[in-house]
C-alpha cells in the first residue's frame, strides 16, 4: 500500500475526549473516528487489524469444532419476553418499534435467537453436540460510553453457543472453548488471567470464567494468589471463613454510649481511637422490595453481588433514609444488628467478633460489648463481603491475595437449561424422551482487543504492535523521495516484498523526515526499513520496534531478516 493513497490522517494534538492512551492513540493514528458517544467509524488502518483479529478467531473457533453463522442484529421482543429477559435486562437493552408498533431490540447478544434457531433444527440426540458461532455487531445502550472502544454503545463482539446432551458433553464443550480462548489472546499478544466470575444478566446454572487482559487503565478487579493459580474478578472472590473458635460469652452486657455526630465508621474510629475492625457494621438493602440487614466488620465492605445471590434476588440497592427511618425510627447513622424486624445476613467475619461497637438503633447512640450470637441471631452467617489485598487465600494456605486491575475481553458460561427451558427447545434421547439442551454460551469482544493490546503494547506517543494483527508488517520510509537512490532503493524493496506475502506500506508522501518518523511511531507497524544516507551502498536501516533495535543491512538482508521474523510468527 501506498501511503499517499491511505485514507485517513494522523492527528498532532490529542483529542479532549479521550482518556484512555489507547483511545487517544487510536485517534492520533487514524485507526478511528467518532461519529457519536460509543459509536465509531474504522478507518483502513483499524478495519485491517480488526480483521486479523477476526481471522485469529475464527481460526481457533473452527478448530475447536464450532461452526460459523449469521443471525439477524434485530430481535423480535417477543422472544426475549418468552425468555423473561425483556424486562429485567435494564436500559442497556435497545428497545423499538416497527411502524406496525411491533416490538423488537437491537441484540446485546444472541441467547434468545441461537436457542429458537436450534430447536427448530435440531430434534435427536444423534445430532448432538454443537457449538455455533458468529461475528456480529452488538449494541448496548451504555449510560455512559468512555475509554474510546472498551465502553461503546456499538461493538463487534464473537459469541457461540453449545448445546449438549448432558452435563459431562458441555464440560467437555466448555473446556474446548476455555483452551480455544487462551490461544486466542496468546496469538493476539495479551497478557491476560482466566478468573472466576459471575454470571449476570446472563445467568445459568455452571461456572462462569473472564479472560481478564490486565491493565490499569481497566474497571474491573482482578484477585490473584500469589502462590497457586486462583483467579476471580473482586464481585467473585472468595474470603476465607473466618470463624474462630469462640471465646467464652462476656459477662459483660451490650451498654450504650453517647456518639453525637458520629455517623459513620471512620468517625466513630477516630473520635473513640479504635481500628475500623472492632466496628460493626450494618446496611439496611431492599432486596426485591424486601429490606433485609447486612453486618460486617467494619473494615469491611460489602458485596451487594454476593448478598444478591445470597438472596436468589433479582434487584438489590441500598435503602434511602426515609425508607431506613420509615422502618426503623431513627436515622442510618445509627443502624445496629440488634432487633431488627426483618432478615439478617451476618458475615464470616462479624460473626466471629468476640465482641464490638455497634449501633444502638437510636439516634446520637451506640453500644459497646455486643456479642454476635447473644446480641443478634446467627441464622444466615456466609461469605458477604469483598476480600481484602494482603488477606489469605481461599484456595492454598501459602498464598496470599493480590489486586490487579483488568479489562474483561472474553466471558465463557455454563447456561444449563435456562434458556432451552423457557424457550422450549428440545430434543429426544436415546429412549426417545423429551429432554431440554444443555446450554453453553462464549463471548468475546473483538473490538476491545484492540483497545487491550494497545494499553498493553504502547511507549511514549506510539502504538507497539504485536506482528499478528498490525495492520502492515514492515513500513518502508524513504528519507527524501526527491533522492534518485532512495527512491529506487524503496521501490525495489517494497515490489520484493510485496510479491512474496508481505504486508508493506511505503510512505511515499514528500514531506519532511520528522513527519513520517512521527507518523510512522504513531501507527505503530513492527518493522520499519528506513532508506536514508546509505542508499548508495544498498543498505537500509532495519528498525525492530518492540525492541528499539536499530542496524545497517543490505537489500538482501533485510528481505531475509523479515521472511525469518514472519516464519517464526507463524510457527
Amino acid at each position: 500500500m501506498l501511503q499517499s493513497r491511505l485514507f485517513g490522517t494522523t492527528l498532532r494534538e490529542t483529542p479532549s475526549e479521550a482518556e484512555a492512551i489507547s483511545h487517544q492513540l487510536m485517534l492520533r493514528a487514524g485507526l478511528i473516528r467518532q461519529l457519536a458517544a460509543g459509536i465509531y467509524t474504522y478507518l483502513p488502518l483499524g478495519r485491517r487489524v480488526l480483521r486479523k483479529v477476526e481471522s485469529i478467531v475464527r481460526e481457533e473457533m473452527e478448530a475447536a469444532g464450532a461452526q460459523e453463522v449469521l443471525m439477524p442484529a434485530l430481535q423480535p421482543g417477543d422472544l426475549w419476553k418468552e425468555s423473561g429477559r425483556y424486562e429485567v435486562y435494564g436500559p442497556e437493552l435497545m428497545r423499538l418499534q416497527d411502524r406496525h408498533e411491533r416490538e423488537f431490540v437491537l441484540g446485546p447478544t444472541h441467547e434468545e435467537v441461537v436457542t429458537k434457531l436450534v430447536r427448530e433444527e435440531i430434534n435427536t440426540y444423534r445430532r448432538l453436540p454443537v457449538i455455533l458461532y458468529q461475528i456480529q455487531t452488538k449494541f448496548r445502550d451504555e449510560r455512559r460510553p468512555r475509554f474510546g472502544l472498551l465502553r461503546g454503545r456499538e461493538f463487534l463482539m464473537k459469541d457461540a453457543y453449545s448445546f449438549d446432551s448432558d452435563w459431562d458433553s458441555l464440560d467437555r464443550s466448555y473446556r474446548r472453548m476455555f483452551e480455544a480462548y487462551k490461544r486466542i489472546f496468546q496469538r493476539c499478544g495479551i497478557a491476560f488471567r482466566a478468573v472466576e466470575a459471575d454470571a449476570g444478566s446472563i445467568g445459568g446454572e455452571g461456572g462462569t470464567h473472564e479472560f481478564m487482559a490486565l491493565a490499569d487503565i481497566g474497571e474491573d478487579t482482578v484477585v490473584v494468589c500469589t502462590h497457586c493459580d486462583y483467579a476471580a474478578n473482586l464481585e467473585k472472590a472468595e474470603a476465607i471463613a473466618d470463624v474462630k473458635e469462640k471465646a467464652q460469652p462476656s459477662q459483660i452486657q451490650a451498654e450504650k454510649f453517647h456518639t453525637p455526630e458520629l455517623k459513620t465508621i471512620e468517625q466513630l474510629a477516630e473520635a473513640l481511637d479504635i481500628p475500623p475492625s472492632q466496628l460493626m457494621k450494618t446496611l439496611i438493602y431492599l432486596a426485591d422490595g424486601e429490606l433485609v440487614a447486612v453486618v460486617v466488620r467494619g473494615d469491611h465492605e460489602v458485596n451487594e453481588l454476593k448478598v444478591m445471590n445470597a438472596l436468589s434476588a433479582a434487584e438489590i440497592e441500598l435503602a434511602g433514609a426515609d425508607a431506613v427511618h420509615a422502618a426503623l425510627g431513627h436515622s442510618i447513622g445509627s443502624i445496629g444488628p440488634i432487633g431488627l424486624p426483618f432478615k439478617l445476613l451476618v458475615d464470616y467475619g462479624a460473626a466471629s467478633m468476640p465482641d464490638g461497637i455497634a449501633g444502638a438503633n437510636e439516634d446520637d447512640f451506640h453500644l459497646r460489648h455486643v456479642q454476635p450470637g447473644r446480641d443478634f441471631p446467627l441464622e444466615h452467617v456466609g461469605d458477604y463481603r469483598n476480600v481484602l489485598e494482603g488477606e489469605g487465600c481461599p484456595r492454598c494456605e501459602e498464598g496470599k491475595l493480590k489486586f490487579h486491575r483488568g479489562i474483561e475481553l472474553g466471558h465463557v458460561f455454563k447456561l444449563g437449561t435456562k434458556y432451552s427451558e423457557k424457550l422450549s427447545a428440545n430434543y429426544l434421547d436415546a429412549c426417545g424422551k423429551s429432554q431440554p439442551f444443555i446450554m453453553g454460551c462464549y463471548g468475546i469482544g473483538i473490538s476491545r482487543i484492540l483497545s487491550a493490546v494497545i494499553e498493553q503494547h504502547h511507549d511514549e506517543g506510539s502504538i507497539l504492535w504485536p506482528m499478528s494483527i498490525a495492520p502492515y508488517q514492515v513500513h518502508i520510509v524513504p528519507v527524501s523521495m526527491k533522492d534518485e537512490e532512495q527512491l529506487m532503493l524503496a521501490r525495489g524493496l517494497y515490489d520484493s516484498l510485496t510479491k512474496q506475502g508481505v504486508e508493506v506500506l511505503l510512505d511515499d508522501r514528500d514531506e519532511r523526515p520528522g513527519i513520517k518518523f512521527k507518523d510512522s511511531d504513531l501507527m505503530g507497524i513492527p518493522l520499519r526499513l528506513i532508506v536514508g544516507k546509505h542508499a548508495g551502498q544498498g543498505q537500509v536501516e532495519y528498525v525492530v520496534r518492540s525492541r528499539h533495535e536499530k542496524l545497517v543491512v543490505s537489500q538482501s538482508q533485510a528481505e531475509a531478516r523479515i521472511l525469518s521474523d514472519l516464519r517464526e510468527i507463524e510457527e
